[in-house]
């Protein structure tokens, strides 16, 4: 057991340092030399827990969800149990928070090579499906607490999940400081929650 829990934090260690690799110079740029060097450790020492690039790409992708996962399921939010917990969740979610966990520059580059490696393509569905469940999960105690009256909670969360996900790609083109930006988040923001029937309006 304690040889495992060893395994699990060297592994993670070493997943840390590709990021940061990343990071700095880029994914495309980043190898397994580069890793080594960056840890002062051998490269037959990261073989040992990665046997490739692709196999750290894979990890890379799992720590990527541990960090999003961050803001969906933050203590601030917990359960979804009154209208303004959900709201300041759907507000949340449309903010650039997602840069404190994890570096634009380095998630884009992984998106990238879902067209390329079909088993990170299968990872990053897996990793996206994971946080279309937690937001189920959240809108679903919101109507359990009687928040929300809809019925279709597969389908707004379809719906919910597509806006976040295009509103974070092309606000990462804005100076999320301008009050152009904060417009177009509002307007985003606006239209997720009017998808939403609350009760008791």
């Amino acid at each position: 057991m304690g040889r495992k829990s060893v395994s699990v934090q060297r592994r993670k260690e070493i997943i840390k340092a590709f990021y940061k690799v990343a990071k700095d110079i880029g994914l495309e740029n980043t190898s397994i030399a580069k890793v080594a060097e960056h840890l002062s450790i051998s490269n037959g020492l990261i073989m040992h827990y990665f046997k490739t690039k692709d196999e750290l790409l894979i990890g890379l992708n799992e720590f990527i969800l541990e960090q999003h996962l961050n803001i969906v399921q933050n203590d601030e939010n917990g359960e979804i149990n009154s209208k303004q917990k959900l709201h300041n969740l759907i507000t949340s979610l449309f903010s650039r928070n997602w840069n404190k966990y994890f570096d634009d520059g380095v998630f884009y580059s992984c998106y990238a090579l879902i067209y390329r490696k079909k088993d990170f393509n299968d990872s990053f569905k897996s990793y996206l499906q994971a946080l279309h469940t937690v937001l189920h999960k959240k809108l679903t105690e919101a109507k359990e607490h009687q928040i929300i009256s809809n019925t279709n909670i597969d389908e707004i969360t379809e719906v919910i999940f597509a806006l976040i996900d295009g509103a974070y790609y092309y606000l990462g083109l804005f100076n999320e400081k301008t009050e152009d930006y904060k417009q177009k988040e509002a307007i985003y923001i606006k239209y997720a929650l009017n998808i939403l029937e609350f009760k008791n309006e």
